[in-house]
């Protein structure tokens, strides 16, 4: 064989490998964009708005929904796609081709979603087992984002310690995949809107009172009263105990400071127990809200109204009995448990 003839003959063999080599390279693009990775639960994917093609292919990588970023990206350039992805949040999974995803970018996917209702009057611990019950987080997660104010952002002022008092009870819609303080940001604003500026007014002081305080008097009547008409009488007694300088005697305080729920009665016990929250040792208001009031306790603890008493004691269908003395109080309680007893 003549040496032209081997260097055609290695020429063609060249050219062969370089044909298949592009044949498998485009067939490994083909396959990586048109086959799923796999089967996942749901990932929602936020594209902010702005944000470049590339760096979305990435996000997709890193939440193992696609295979490879540089090709998702070619790919999007070939079909002219990279042009239509739209901002917002995607709910995405790996049981999806790139292509799909593509889609779906472009369209505008609709994200799951749950309506998380928060009633008035749950403390932390209610409210971070409620969102672990409905699926939308863990409630350890939730009481340490909650414990961490610092990391949040509000226009009103926040407490140094906890949220407490300030996660607004309301229904809210939230995203599958949000975190814990996706959540709390969107409780924060709400309590931005309907207190720190609905009743408030964006000033931090109300008639001589801070906003700090006014929210732990209305936590204890939010506990306290079971009737809606009776929500300012509560209010005004507590006020007037505390400009008096005696000690609250709250029940709620105590119930709070139990940590184990709502307990029917208290005993002589329970109101014994030693907590900066036990108002029945300590005078003044408990150094923080003992739950996240609602708007009608708030606006109670902010008019009170101005009534003699001094006490009251509950009856069984929840309504009060209210005393200007101690002994009209003491008479008070001995009706209602020998109606009780009856």
């Amino acid at each position: 064989m003549s040496r032209k003839r081997r260097k055609r003959g290695r020429i063609l063999w060249l050219s062969l490998l370089v044909l298949l080599s592009a044949g498998l390279m485009v067939g490994g693009g083909i396959w990586s964009v048109a086959a799923p990775v796999g089967q996942s639960a749901p990932v929602l994917v936020v594209v902010e708005p702005g944000e470049k093609a590339n760096q979305v292919a990435l996000s997709l990588q890193d939440n193992g929904l696609i295979r490879n970023a540089n090709t998702f990206l070619a790919a999007a350039y070939l079909t002219g796609k990279w042009k239509c992805i739209q901002a917002g949040r995607h709910e995405l999974d790996s049981s999806m081709s790139a292509l799909d995803i593509m889609d779906a970018l472009c369209r505008g996917s609709r994200t799951a979603w749950r309506w998380l209702t928060i009633p008035e009057g749950y403390d932390l611990r209610q409210v971070a087992d409620k969102i672990e019950q409905e699926g939308l987080g863990d409630a350890g997660d939730f009481q340490q984002a909650a414990s961490e104010p610092w990391a949040f952002e509000a226009g009103f002022p926040l407490p140094a310690d906890s949220l407490e008092g300030y996660l607004f009870p309301d229904t809210y819609r939230v995203d599958v995949g949000e975190t814990a303080p996706d959540i709390i940001g969107q409780m924060l604003r709400r309590f931005d809107e309907v207190v720190w500026k609905g009743l408030f007014d964006r000033k931090a002081q109300y008639n001589g009172r801070s906003m700090r305080d006014i929210l732990i008097l209305a936590s204890l009547v939010e506990w306290e009263a079971q009737k809606a008409n009776e929500r300012a009488t509560i209010a005004g007694v507590l006020l007037n105990r505390l400009r008096r300088g005696q000690k609250l005697e709250c029940d709620a305080t105590v119930q709070y400071a139990l940590g184990d729920g709502r307990k029917s009665r208290l005993t002589f016990e329970d109101l014994a127990v030693e907590s900066e929250y036990n108002t029945y040792l300590h005078e003044g208001l408990p150094p923080r809200p003992i739950c996240n009031p609602g708007e009608a306790s708030i606006r109670a603890a902010l008019n009170p109204a101005k009534v003699p008493y001094l006490y009251y004691v509950a009856r069984p269908d929840g309504s009060h009995v209210f005393s200007a003395t101690f002994r009209e109080h003491q008479a008070a309680v001995a009706r209602v448990r020998r109606g009780n007893a009856g």
